[in-house]
Parts: structure tokens; C-alpha cells; sequence
């Protein structure tokens, strides 16, 4: 079910080397692809990257973090070398509920932790030992009068994207000029380095004819008709179980784009009944600067996910008679469920 495509190379970061290797997950209509890290037996964690990244998004924080742990970074459909979604098929953030399932499921996880970054946000119950959120807020809820509006809005965009030319959603660039769209694609103003971008861009490019062309699906750029309201959000955040670490840029999501009625749902949210910590840096901090974040990603990794992976255990595991050998299997997926933004 899973492939290594390109064998094992090598990355250094400071005097810590570890082996990547590629992944492959088949998916109905096509593949998913992404990064591996780490030894085979490590402890999972699953790294979920945001909006029209890719998985590179984590190549410079992962090198930083605890070597005992098995990081899988996938590039979501749509994003990286994942194949796009077929013809006349909208993206919408409940889709990748069942992508990062299937991606679960061939790896064989009954436990993992998350890292997530802006739309990479993550909610779970039972299966998750612990959650990262880089410069995410989880749920951001939409109001309720302007659902219509978006949706005719999201109906619209598509059949005008499905009026234009390949030629238009396919343009050969120059590397250089590569470079220069994908600096300017940017979520304005949030600040993406020069060479952050060409690290996205190692996944976020493919090599044509002529020149490079973006290996991102085009339709990603259209208004995601898919909403919650604030009670939606509210409830969902109520469900969660696994310690939470929310690491807030300076000058990232909050300070930038969060609506008042956005604003509600982030500060009365259960959620941040965990822990939140304010980091210098922009939205791309964990990239641009991971030096900032990764202390505090392996502090929270190596002690708190630890300590509620055995609290779990010890709830679900039934007391057996002295001398009597029990196995313990987690709970059927079926009881889970993930939201991306």
C-alpha cells in the first residue's frame, strides 16, 4: 500500500541526520504523496500543511524535532505530487476528512499525534495523543447570513474555471519567475522568505517543456463553499480530548484576519483550555524560522503526548485477573473525525 519511490536520501539540519523517504497512498483517483521521517517504529505523527503548501512546508522544523518519533507529512490533494481531484469536482475542507483517513488507514495508526498548520488544523477524540497547531485557531466559524452568499459565490467561481483554457491554469514560467509568483502568491501580507519559497517549491513545481509549471491545482484558489457557524465550531472544539498546543505568530493569523465574530469562537472555545504560547514570527514562522517553534513542539510531544497516550490506556484497558495476558486495541476509526481548514 505504501511505496518508497525514490529510495532513501538524507538531510541534514545542526548534527542531526535523518533518513526521507517518499510515500505513496493509492486513492481512487490517483495517489497521495508525501514525506517520511524518522525511524519505522517511532511514535506517528501525522504533519498536515496549509493552504496551497505542500508537504515541505515541515522540511525544515521536522529536522529539529525528537528523532524517536515517525513523522508522516503528506501533501494533500490538489497540494505537492498528490494527485488533483477529477474534472468538475469542487475542494471543500470535509473532502480531506476522508483523504487523511485513507492515509491513517494504509498506515495502520490506532494512535498518532498532529501537527497542523493553517488549514492543517486538527480536532479529534480518541485516536490522538496530542495536537500542534501552528499559527491555527482550529475552527473558524462563518455567519450564518453570509452561508448563502459564499456558496452561490464558490457555485459561481467554478463554472467560470471550467469556461477557461488549459493553456490559462497551466502557464510555463522561468524558475526565476517562479520564485517571483509564488512570493507574490502569498497569503498577503504574511511573509514568506525567498528560500522558504523554493523549498515549497521543490514539491510545488514540475519540470515541462519550456520551463516549470505549478504542480498546485488551480481550483484550490475558489471559495471553499463549505461553512460552520459559530454554535457548529463552538460544539466541535467542546469534543476534544487530547492535549492541545497552539503556538500564535506575533504577526500571524490572529493579528492579520481574524473577524470579530472569528474572534468569539477563538477566545471562549474549550480549546484553549490547553496551552497557548504567543512566538515571534510570521504566519510561516515554523518554516522561516523554525529554531522558534521546535523547543517548544518537542517539549510538548515527548511529555504530553506521552502522558495521555497512558491515561487513555489505563481508561480503556480492562482489568484482567492476575497471571492473565490481555491485548488492547483502540477503538475503530469509526469514532473519530478530522476537520481541515
Amino acid at each position: 500500500m505504501i511505496q518508497a519511490l525514490k529510495g532513501v536520501r538524507h538531510v541534514t539540519s545542526g548534527t542531526m541526520k535523518q533518513a526521507v523517504s517518499e510515500l505513496l497512498v493509492p486513492v481512487p483517483w490517483g495517489q497521495i504523496r508525501g514525506k517520511v521521517w524518522g525511524p519505522d517504529h517511532g511514535r506517528p505523527v501525522l504533519c498536515l500543511h496549509g493552504w496551497s503548501d505542500n508537504c515541505g512546508s515541515f522540511n525544515t522544523l521536522l529536522p529539529l524535532l525528537p528523532t524517536d518519533f515517525r513523522y508522516v507529512a503528506v501533501d494533500l490533494p490538489g497540494h505537492g505530487f498528490s494527485s488533483h481531484r477529477p474534472p468538475g469536482i469542487m475542494y471543500n475542507f470535509p473532502s480531506y476528512v476522508m483523504d487523511v483517513r485513507r492515509v491513517v488507514e494504509a498506515l495502520k495508526w490506532s494512535k498518532f499525534s498532529i501537527i497542523g498548520h493553517s488549514m492543517g488544523d486538527a480536532v479529534f477524540p480518541e485516536m490522538v495523543d496530542a495536537v500542534v497547531l501552528l499559527d491555527s485557531f482550529g475552527f473558524l466559524p462563518t455567519d450564518l447570513k453570509k452561508i448563502p452568499v459564499i456558496i452561490r459565490q464558490g457555485f459561481d467561481e467554478m463554472i467560470e474555471f471550467e469556461k477557461q483554457p488549459k493553456e490559462k491554469t497551466t502557464r510555463v514560467y522561468t524558475y526565476e519567475k517562479a520564485v517571483e509568483r509564488s512570493l507574490m502568491f502569498t497569503l498577503n501580507p504574511f511573509i514568506l522568505t525567498e528560500q522558504s519559497a523554493k523549498v515549497l517549491l521543490e514539491r510545488g513545481l514540475v519540470q515541462v517543456e519550456g520551463g516549470f509549471v505549478f504542480s498546485r491545482d488551480f481550483r484550490l484558489n475558489l471559495k471553499n463553499v463549505v461553512r460552520n457557524t459559530v454554535e457548529q465550531c463552538l460544539d466541535m472544539q467542546s469534543k476534544i480530548q487530547a492535549p492541545v498546543l497552539v503556538l500564535l505568530a506575533e504577526g500571524g493569523f490572529e493579528q492579520k484576519f481574524l473577524e470579530p465574530e472569528q474572534k468569539k469562537c477563538f477566545t471562549s472555545s474549550s480549546l484553549f483550555q490547553h496551552t497557548v504560547v504567543s512566538v515571534p514570527g510570521d504566519h510561516h514562522v515554523h518554516l522561516n524560522n523554525p529554531e522558534v517553534v521546535a523547543p517548544l513542539v518537542s517539549d510538548f510531544l515527548q511529555n504530553k503526548a506521552s502522558s495521555h497516550s497512558s491515561r487513555l490506556k489505563d481508561a480503556h484497558t480492562p482489568k484482567m485477573p492476575a497471571g492473565r495476558l490481555s491485548l488492547y486495541f483502540c477503538p475503530s476509526f469509526g469514532n473519530w473525525f478530522l476537520l481541515l481548514f
